[in-house]
């Protein structure tokens, strides 16, 4: 809590209504005294923060996604001087993904300048069945997520715990070949995987076991974009 009683109870009013609050939901939620739940949650209403359903049950409003869209990405802002640094150290290009259903998209990209290099332009889509990436995106979520895909995956269920274990994957010529890469999590405030950091490039560079030479610096910079 913030010590500001009003924006306190207002904060948990919204938190209280994301899957749909009446106010007698609101009251048992919040454990606030009826008429103060019911002034907050007015109030929310009329600021746009809240609205009423068909049955009249207080649900997120649509203030709320005008001011998220309008804040910059914390995670994309903080990602791109730290995947040129991870570039630099490794010397090989560097990715951050996000998963987007059955798919991985490359949000953020620092490319090695010259040489043979594996390049992955920022918007591509690339499957959650192949590669190191997919592997951290797929490794913490729960078995009925990850189920249904692991028949189309180059990986197994083994791999995964595997990669839980040591908190980092590694692919050799997995999603293509030739290409070898190292990636490690990064995790919300509550610990939960939210994205991939990565680096990779060709087998004769990064090796057949590209994690021991960069583990380390991956999980490192997975680190500090974590907690954002």
């Amino acid at each position: 809590m913030s010590g500001v009683g009003v924006l306190d109870k207002a904060v948990v009013i919204l938190a209280a209504c994301v899957d749909g609050a009446s106010l007698a939901e609101l009251v048992e939620r919040t454990r606030l005294p009826r008429a103060t739940a019911h002034r907050l949650a007015q109030a929310l209403e009329i600021h746009r923060m809240l609205v009423r359903d068909s049955q009249g049950r207080w649900r997120p409003g649509p203030r709320l996604g005008e001011l998220a869209n309008a804040a910059p990405d914390v995670l994309l802002t903080a990602a791109d001087p730290l995947l040129s640094a991870l570039r630099d150290a490794t010397g090989e290009s560097a990715q951050l993904y996000l998963r987007r259903a059955d798919e991985r998209i490359c949000v953020a990209a620092a490319e090695r300048a010259s040489g043979l290099r594996d390049t992955v332009p920022v918007g591509s889509v690339l499957p959650m069945t192949a590669g190191s990436a997919a592997q951290i995106l797929l490794a913490w979520e729960p078995p009925e997520a990850v189920m249904p895909l692991l028949p189309r995956c180059k990986f197994t269920g083994r791999t995964l715990a595997e990669v839980r274990r040591r908190g980092w994957a590694q692919s050799v010529a997995e999603r293509e070949p030739g290409v070898a890469s190292v990636s490690a999590p990064i995790r919300d405030r509550t610990g939960r995987v939210i994205a991939s950091i990565s680096v990779s490039g060709p087998i004769e560079r990064l090796g057949r076991r590209p994690g021991d030479r960069h583990a380390m610096a991956v999980v490192r910079a997975g680190q500090r974009l974590s907690g954002l």
